[in-house]
Parts: structure tokens; sequence; C-alpha cells
């Protein structure tokens, strides 16, 4: 596969916070499987945040999800069964010396577009949160 080819990959997850570092990892794997090396630092972070918010947050399972879409754009995002919306981020500015509730104020400082939306398929609910990377 090449840069100029779609692809998508899902990582079913059980709430356990090991899974953080699990799809942390398998993440940095595909990207570094189809030569997006430059995108893992910034991709592993707001992953992290991601799945970290979908596993510590709800007492469900969970799953990443990563797709890429030429020319140039990476999709990561975290579905969890809490239909909730997450928490609106506060500005980066405010959330830096914070302990706890940075996440999605580092995901919207690091992504360059970023969102959610709520899910409903075959009686089950839930919410996908998601982010964009340009490869550019």
């Amino acid at each position: 596969m090449t840069e100029s080819e779609p692809w998508e990959y899902s990582l079913y997850i059980p709430n356990d916070l090991r899974a953080v570092t699990v799809s942390r990892r398998t993440l940095r794997l595909i990207l570094t499987m189809h030569g997006l090396i430059r995108l893992v630092g910034v991709a592993e972070l707001l992953a992290t945040e991601l799945v970290s918010n979908a596993v510590r947050h709800t007492k469900g399972p969970a799953a990443l999800r990563v797709r890429w879409s030429p020319p140039g754009t990476l999709r990561i995002g975290a579905w969890d069964a809490d239909p909730e919306p997450p928490e609106p981020p506060a500005a980066f500015e405010q959330v830096e010396e914070m302990e706890e509730g940075r996440g999605l104020g580092l995901v919207r400082a690091c992504a360059n577009v970023w969102g959610w939306h709520p899910l409903a398929r075959h009686g089950n609910r839930g919410k996908y949160v998601w982010c964009e990377l340009g490869a550019a």
C-alpha cells in the first residue's frame, strides 16, 4: 500500500487502562507499516488522549479507529458506549498546568480539526470522538 491508497483499522478494547498503551503501540505499528512515521509522535498523543477518555470516563468497551484518506488526512477516533457528549475542551493556556482534564484541550491544540457525534446501532448507543491530522 502507498500513501495514495485509503485504509482503515479498528481496534476493539476492553475497559482497562492498559488498553491505552496497547492502542498507542498498535497505532505506532500501523503508521510505521504505512510509511507515515513522521506522524507518529502527534498521532500517539492524540490517540492516547481519546482512548484514555473513552476508558476512564465510561464503563463499557471502547474502540480505536484509524483512517487514512489520500492525499494526506489521518483521522483518529475513539468509540465508547456512553452517549453523553464530551466536556467541551478548555483553551490550552487554561489547562497546561492542570493534572487532569487536559485531554480534549490537547486534542484541540494539536489536531487540525476535531469533533464528536452520537452513535446508535442495533439498539446500542454511544459516541465517537475524532480528530484529524494533515500529513503535509
